[in-house]
């Protein structure tokens, strides 16, 4: 397997920041980094030019961190509500995904990219959630998310399971099953 040396142009996940030098894969760097311009080969003419912008890349990385904190601090008192048809058992008709949170902070008059709400897989049953929700490479913040059944009810999943396993129709069907016996 072929490797290279590229310079990362942009912080990647799982890769590098801002202005390391990284040894990738022929075929990531070829396909994937240089024609989005997240990285360029690292000559050394690249290498010295990037060295004369790493001041004014320090000072934009400044300025992104303190603007993403602020709005950390803004997000923290934030509270996002969803209501959601419920099902037996406390489950839902559908579920929250990252676009719908992406979608009701837009609402509020908060830009935030739907890739930066970590959520590991959508939340299909009701009650409160932490998402979190990374701003910059430094900074995260937990995002209190309620899912609630329709019409702003709050419901109590074991009294849903208590009713689901007392109800007359279960009563009735093991009666059944016993006079079969």
């Amino acid at each position: 397997m072929a490797h290279k040396q590229v310079l990362l142009r942009e912080d990647i996940d799982n890769l590098g920041a801002r202005g390391e030098v990284v040894r990738v894969k022929a075929g990531y760097a070829r396909n994937y980094l240089l024609p989005r311009r997240l990285a360029v080969e690292a000559t050394a003419s690249n290498v010295k030019q990037i060295e004369g912008e790493r001041a004014a890349l320090m000072k934009r990385e400044a300025k992104e961190r303190s603007t993403a904190e602020g709005q950390a601090e803004q997000l923290r008192n934030l509270t996002l509500k969803f209501e959601r048809k419920v099902g037996e058992g406390g489950v839902l008709y559908g579920s929250v995904t990252s676009m719908d949170i992406a979608h009701a902070l837009e609402e509020q008059g908060y830009e935030i990219d739907r890739r930066k709400i970590v959520l590991r897989e959508p939340i299909k049953r009701f009650g409160n959630y932490n998402v979190p929700v990374r701003l910059h490479r430094d900074v995260t913040v937990e995002l209190p998310v309620s899912v609630l059944g329709e019409g702003g009810v709050e419901i109590d999943v074991e009294a849903l399971e208590a009713e689901a396993g007392a109800s007359p129709a279960t009563e009735a069907s093991a009666a059944e099953t016993a006079s079969e016996e």
